[in-house]
């Protein structure tokens, strides 16, 4: 698999104010002139608009994923430790902490930073739960993330990459998946009141920190993909809360001055056509961007597709691109083509996910990319042109993910050095 360094690719391949509830202003409202927007807006931590986003995000280190470090699940011999709110339940505490503090300290460090400088990307967006502000309310979730989240920043700064702090995982989740840090059949969060005004209180804090720090911290996504797809009770929710997080991010200093971190909003896994309008830029609005996922992998008719038929697809999504009315940013993807990755619940690849049907083994297309073919290594890198090409006809892409323990499919430093 190769993701080739950005700047040989793109050489040669020529991409009213509120603080705690902010309320949508109405379509009738007189439109701004774009002279008084530039006047009133600050200047954005990175060009967004004029220069694409190339990213990669940091996943499963501040919040862990069991398909990222199996080895962290599998060596508590239980089970029932499925995510991190079980990790932290079913373990004793000690025992838990110097796992969680070991793998902080060693997951990502600052030569994983230089590795992504160096591949020509600018932009790195790092998850994190919001247990490591608030565990309030008797969680069993470990803090101490806070500090890897500075030395993060710092090493940015040092390096010049930009950062997106992602907000992974809310008070009762938003979308039940173990990487919300809880996993569950039904989110939670959007059902009761003081979740929400928690993560609100976060959102606050995390603006108001970051603030000043606009030169690393470019922008900040309130919440990861939030079910959506349950209905309009979470969508409702979500709607209200992108302009709630508005408020508390684009005005973080309580009074009517701007600040200069964008606000990055998730589709919530609606068509792009649903958020057409969303926050229009006439209304006032500025320093927006929606946050897409693009994975071709998750039904059995995605997982059917030949490898052309995968690269067909993926530069149809770039089509899409060009049709929102938001700058539109794809926040994850991956070059993997198969769900053979996945722990704990099955592959839909291989037949072993309920309900699913077999297509194929799932030796050849996942683990160590030392051992993936010539022909395998080729199309994964044909994949990644494919999708690169075709998502900075947006605002551009942020990959899925840096590194994986076992996962090389999925892994943008072993694309990097498997070639």
């Amino acid at each position: 698999m190769k993701m080739w360094n950005t700047h040989s690719l793109f050489t040669a391949a020529v991409a009213v104010f509120g603080i705690l509830s902010f309320t949508p202003l109405q379509a009738s409202a007189a439109p701004i002139e774009a002279a008084n927007l530039t006047k009133r807006a600050p200047t954005w931590g990175f060009p967004y608009g004029s220069t694409k986003i190339r990213g990669v995000n940091l996943g499963g280190w501040l919040v862990l994923e069991p398909w990222i470090t199996p080895s962290l699940f599998d060596g508590t011999g239980n089970s029932a430790i499925i995510d991190e709110w079980t990790f932290g339940q079913y373990q004793n505490y000690n025992t838990a902490h110097t796992k969680l503090v070991n793998h902080w300290n060693t997951f990502i460090t600052y030569n994983d930073l230089a590795a992504i400088k160096a591949a020509g990307l600018n932009h790195v967006r790092l998850p994190i739960g919001y247990w490591a502000w608030d565990i309030s309310r008797g969680e069993p979730y470990h803090q101490g993330q806070l500090p890897y989240l500075n030395q993060a920043i710092s090493w940015c700064r040092t390096l010049g990459l930009k950062m997106i702090i992602d907000l992974h995982g809310v008070p009762g989740s938003q979308n039940g998946f173990d990487n919300s840090g809880q996993k569950m059949n039904y989110p939670l969060w959007h059902t009761n009141s003081d979740n929400i005004a928690r993560t609100n209180q976060i959102i606050k804090t995390l603006a108001s920190t970051y603030s000043s720090q606009t030169d690393v911290v470019a922008g900040i996504e309130p919440l990861n993909e939030p079910a959506g797809f349950f209905g309009n009770d979470i969508l409702a929710t979500t709607r209200q809360y992108w302009y709630d997080s508005y408020g508390n991010i684009r005005y973080p200093y309580g009074t009517s001055q701007q600040g200069a971190i964008v606000e990055f909003i998730s589709d919530a896994f609606q068509p792009l056509s649903y958020w057409n309008n969303f926050m229009p830029w006439q209304n006032g609005f500025e320093g927006v961007i929606l946050d897409t996922h693009y994975y071709g992998i998750f039904s059995q008719q995605e997982i059917s597709r030949t490898w052309d038929q995968q690269v067909q697809a993926a530069c149809a999504r770039g089509n899409q691109l060009t049709t929102a009315t938001l700058w539109t940013v794809v926040g994850e993807w991956t070059t993997a083509f198969t769900d053979c990755a996945s722990k704990g619940t099955g592959s839909r690849y291989d037949g072993t996910y309920p309900g699913s049907t077999f297509i194929g083994s799932c030796t050849p297309w996942t683990g160590s990319g030392a051992n993936f073919s010539a022909d395998y290594k080729a199309f994964l890198r044909r994949f990644w042109e494919a999708q690169v090409t075709a998502f900075e006809r947006g605002q551009g892409w942020i990959y899925w993910t840096w590194k994986l323990e076992n996962a090389d499919d999925w892994s943008y430093s072993a694309g990097l050095k498997y070639g």
